[in-house]
């Protein structure tokens, strides 16, 4: 009587998935600090902050106060997210997105060339 060994191919497919599920975690996670990251650097809530803090000499209490807001923000984008992915199909909430992107975008200029 022989001892066999399990197929590789049974090995592999036990080990894969957390494997691809922790590299999904990370692609999903790194885009998403990038494209946040670079969205919020400069933008007016990091001057508010900046001034904020130079005001009140409380540098860790603002901190705590802006980063707690934009948490609780982020939280609200997520559940909004999760729920319209629910309702309304990709392809239309990529259209929806975009058509409000290209309104704000008309209306900026607007106001520029009307100054």
């Amino acid at each position: 009587m022989s001892i066999s060994s399990p197929a590789p191919e049974s090995v592999t497919s036990k080990v894969s998935p957390p494997a691809a599920s922790r590299a999904a975690f990370w692609r999903v996670f790194g885009s998403t600090f990038v494209t946040i990251f670079l969205a919020e650097l400069g933008d007016k809530t990091q001057v508010t902050t900046l001034l904020m803090s130079a005001q009140s000499q409380a540098p860790w209490i603002v901190f705590l106060g802006a980063g707690t807001a934009l948490v609780t923000t982020s939280l609200i984008g997520v559940l909004l997210g999760q729920w319209l992915a629910r309702r309304v199909a990709p392809a239309t909430l990529d259209t929806a997105a975009g058509a409000m992107l290209l309104g704000i975008t008309v209306c900026l200029l607007w106001d520029i060339a009307h100054l």
